[in-house]
């Protein structure tokens, strides 16, 4: 999928962004720990700590010649030790007594700083002590083995080689680790645009109900709550437009309804009125008998006809600032009247409240609706009004304590010819709902507060619709 190219287009950024320095760095690395090494070679240790054993060894020597020259001159006088007492003796006079030589140096001392000459003299041995002037013989020799032992454990190990690879394998480890946080970030960051792809996939595809989980409050986020407004935008549009098409089609259907009653009214209109100006001496009452039938019949007729035509009717509409709870207090003033015994109701949540609208149709829809609103509460039943604010539009809820709506009636509530009232003719609430609709808004049924129907208007305010 698209988006899971775009993952591996990070990850090729990634790679690209890194291996190259990486490479140049661990050449550069090794050469230079290479250069740094080489100004401590091994083989220099090595020389170097030949000569100083040879000028040890010569400063022994020469030491040990001056020691017996004096000793051989009397200048020294010599420490004796009598073969009766060799049981008390230092361990290394017992060395060279056993030696059988006649005469040997030994170096003595904490750290080897004095040399003894030590000569055999029949049952006795002299032992003449001179001090070396701070010079430890001793730590030199160690030293001096000790610098050995490392240079040829330096030649053995190869440092540079072990050096380069532990920088490799960090220099491995610490990669390893981003390229895995690459790997997952790049998942995070591509799912959401997976998903936003898909969404938009389905609503092309004509699924308007597709909705998208929020990710959060970033780019990406804020993407995804545009997605879902839009759609859920499309959606409301959508099911506006079916709706008003279907209205034009039932105003079609309307205005040639309108047409054929008329062709057929007129000359059934003029032929009962001729029978009534010609009445028969033999039967005057039957002939006004038959004349009042026909003619309230016809009258019922012309009142479907008008209820028709004003169905199909587009009058101009002249929208403008309208105060919503003042033609609410006006509606109810004037028709409660009609039904004394209903008890009504008023409540405001948001008060200025002003619509963007025709007045003569928001008149003509609240007054469908309380008359619908009445009738469904009947006798001693409560109708509640009640203006407010749903999103940035203006709303009107009518609500009554009647029976309620059946789910049956539900489905085909704003169809013309659907009428739930002995006296009606199905089309107040099409009306009603076309005008809601040519107005910005809308008419739909909620839940009601009085256990019966409710419906809200909404119609755009006067501060976002008004130009």
């Amino acid at each position: 999928m698209r988006v899971n190219r775009l993952r591996h287009k990070l990850v090729l950024v990634f790679l690209a962004a890194t291996l190259v320095p990486l490479a140049a760095i661990l050449w550069m690395s090794s050469a230079l720990m290479s250069r740094s090494l080489a100004f401590v070679s091994n083989d220099d240790v090595a020389t170097l700590a030949g000569t100083l054993e040879r000028v040890g060894r010569e400063y022994y020597r020469q030491a040990g010649q001056r020691l017996k020259a004096e000793a051989e001159d009397g200048r020294i006088q010599p420490e004796r030790f009598a073969a009766a007492t060799r049981a008390d003796w230092p361990e290394p006079l017992h060395q060279f007594w056993a030696s059988g030589e006649s005469e040997r140096f030994l170096l003595t001392g904490p750290a080897g700083d004095r040399l003894e000459y030590a000569v055999r003299r029949g049952d006795e041995l002299r032992v003449y002590t001179r001090d070396l002037g701070g010079v430890r013989m001793g730590d030199i020799s160690r030293e001096i083995r000790d610098a050995r032992a490392r240079a040829g454990d330096a030649r053995q190990r190869n440092m540079p080689r072990g050096f380069t690879f532990v920088l490799v394998l960090a220099s491995a480890v610490a990669w390893a680790f981003s390229l895995a946080l690459v790997l997952y970030f790049s998942a995070r960051i591509s799912r959401p645009i997976q998903q936003l792809t898909t969404g938009l996939a389905e609503v092309a595809s004509g699924n308007l109900h597709s909705r998208l989980e929020p990710t959060g409050s970033d780019e990406v986020g804020l993407a995804i709550e545009a997605f879902n407004h839009t759609a859920s935008q499309l959606q409301q549009n959508r099911d506006r437009l079916v709706y008003l098409t279907q209205v034009a089609s039932w105003q079609l259907l309307a205005r040639k309804m309108a047409h054929e009653l008329k062709n057929s009214l007129t000359p059934i209109r003029l032929t009962v009125e001729e029978i009534a100006a010609r009445r028969s001496s033999a039967s005057p009452d039957f002939f006004e008998r038959a004349a009042a039938i026909v003619v309230d019949e016809v009258g019922s007729l012309e009142r479907r006809v008008r209820a028709f035509s004003e169905f199909a009717a587009e009058p101009e509409a002249h929208p403008q600032t309208l105060d919503l709870e003042a033609i609410v207090r006006e509606r109810l003033q004037l028709l409660a009247a009609a039904h004394p015994g209903v008890t009504y109701q008023v409540s405001s949540e948001a008060s200025p409240l002003e619509a963007w609208a025709d007045g003569d149709q928001v008149r003509g829809i609240l007054t469908n609706l309380i008359e619908n609103a009445a009738d469904a509460a009947g006798e001693g039943g409560t109708v509640l009004v009640v203006t407010g604010r749903h999103g940035a539009d203006a709303t009107v809820e009518v609500h009554d304590s009647g029976p309620g709506v059946s789910d049956e009636a539900r489905r085909r509530l704003f169809e013309p010819s659907i009428s739930f009232k002995t006296h009606g003719m199905g089309l107040g609430l099409a009306i009603s709902r076309k005008n809601a609709l040519l107005a910005g808004g809308d008419l739909a049924l909620v839940g009601g507060r009085l256990g019966g129907a409710a419906f809200r208007l909404a119609l755009p305010s006067s501060e976002r619709a008004a130009p």
